[in-house]
C-alpha cells in the first residue's frame, strides 16, 4: 500500500474524545507507511488544543490547525481539504462515535474505483427525535440531488485528492459533499460503517440545522446548475416576468384604444410591477456573471497550525 493516508478530525470542545480516538486510530493507521493526521480546532474553549498540542509533540505525523474562533465544520472541513498532502483522504468527527475500526474499509473502498465513498449509519446509536428528522433529510436530499445514499451527514467519509482539491465548503455545505461530488463528475459510492453511542460531552447540533440545511440545498441546487451562469437562472425569472408585463400592458394598450380607462385598474400596476422586476432580475444576472468572473473570497481563517519537525 503506498498510497499517503489523511486523516481530517474536526474538533469542537472534545477534550474528553481526543486521546481515546487517537489511540484508535493509531490502531488502525499503522499498517499504512505514510499518513498524517490532522485535527482542526474550531475555536474550543475547552482544553482540546492542550491534548492535541500534547499528542503532536509526540508524533511527528500529527498536526493541530487552530482557529481562532468558531467557525463550524464545513469552514474545519475545507481547511483540512487544503493543507492534506494524501492521495486518500478519510473525514471524521472527534466524539468517538465514529469508529476508527471503518478507516480500512473506507480505504478499500476507494481502491475498488471509486472517487469518494461515504459511511452509511445504519444502526444509529442516537435518540429517535435525532433519527427520524435525520431520516426525512436525507431522503428529501437524495430525491433532489439524485444522489443515491442513505446518509448525507455522517461524519466518516473518503476521498480521492482530486475530489477534495476541488470542492469549496462553507456555511452548512458539509452536509451535501456527496452532492457536489457528483455535479462535479465524481462517483460517489457509501459503505455500512459501525456507529456508537457517544461516551463524553454534548451534541453540538441542535434542531435548527435542518432548517439551515434546507437553505444550504436550495444553494447546493443552485450551484450545481447555475454557478458559472447566474444570468441563465435570474435571466429565466426576469423573462417571465417581462413576458408577464408586457403581455399586460399590451392588453390593457388594445382596451385603450377602445375607451377603456385604465388608469385606476389594479391590472395597470401590476404590469408595470412586472416589467421593473424583469429588469431588476436581469440585473442581478448579469452582476452576477460579473462576480463569478472578477471576485475572490478572503479566507484567513487560521490562527495556528502546529507540529513536531522531524528529527
Amino acid at each position: 500500500m503506498n498510497k499517503f493516508i489523511s486523516i481530517i478530525i474536526p474538533v469542537y470542545n472534545e477534550v474528553d474524545s481526543i486521546k481515546d480516538l487517537y489511540a484508535e486510530i493509531i490502531k488502525v493507521i499503522h499498517i499504512y507507511n505514510k499518513y498524517e493526521i490532522i485535527f482542526i480546532d474550531d475555536g474550543s474553549s475547552d482544553n482540546s488544543v492542550g491534548v492535541i498540542r500534547g499528542i503532536a509533540s509526540d508524533d511527528n505525523r500529527v498536526k493541530l490547525v487552530r482557529f481562532y474562533k468558531n467557525f463550524g465544520k464545513a469552514d474545519a472541513l475545507s481547511e483540512g481539504f487544503m493543507i492534506s498532502k494524501g492521495d486518500y483522504i478519510i473525514t471524521m468527527d472527534a466524539d468517538l462515535q465514529d469508529d476508527p475500526a471503518e478507516i480500512p474499509n473506507l480505504i478499500n473502498k476507494l481502491d475498488d474505483g471509486w472517487d469518494m465513498v461515504s459511511g452509511w449509519k445504519k444502526n444509529r446509536k442516537d435518540p429517535l427525535e435525532k433519527k427520524i428528522p435525520s431520516k426525512l433529510f436525507n431522503k428529501v436530499t437524495c430525491l433532489l440531488t439524485g444522489v443515491n445514499i442513505h446518509d448525507f451527514n455522517c461524519g466518516l467519509k473518503g476521498y480521492r485528492k482530486e475530489v477534495i482539491k476541488s470542492i469549496e465548503l462553507y456555511g452548512g455545505l458539509h452536509r451535501y459533499i456527496p452532492a457536489l461530488a457528483k455535479q462535479m463528475g465524481y462517483t460517489v459510492s457509501e459503505i455500512i460503517v459501525n456507529h456508537r453511542e457517544r461516551k463524553f460531552g454534548e451534541t453540538k447540533y441542535g434542531g435548527a440545522r435542518y432548517f439551515h440545511g434546507f437553505f444550504d440545498l436550495l444553494t447546493v441546487l443552485f450551484l450545481g446548475s447555475y454557478l458559472r451562469r447566474p444570468l441563465h437562472f435570474f435571466g429565466k425569472l426576469g423573462l417571465i416576468m417581462f413576458l408577464g408585463g408586457i403581455g399586460i400592458s399590451t392588453y390593457l394598450t388594445v382596451g385603450w384604444f377602445n375607451g377603456i380607462w385604465i388608469g385606476d385598474r389594479p391590472i395597470f400596476f401590476l404590469g408595470i410591477l412586472l416589467i421593473i422586476l424583469s429588469v431588476q432580475f436581469f440585473s442581478i444576472g448579469f452582476l452576477g456573471d460579473i462576480v463569478v468572473k472578477l471576485v475572490g473570497q478572503n479566507k484567513n481563517r487560521v490562527l495556528e497550525i502546529f507540529s513536531r519537525e522531524e528529527d
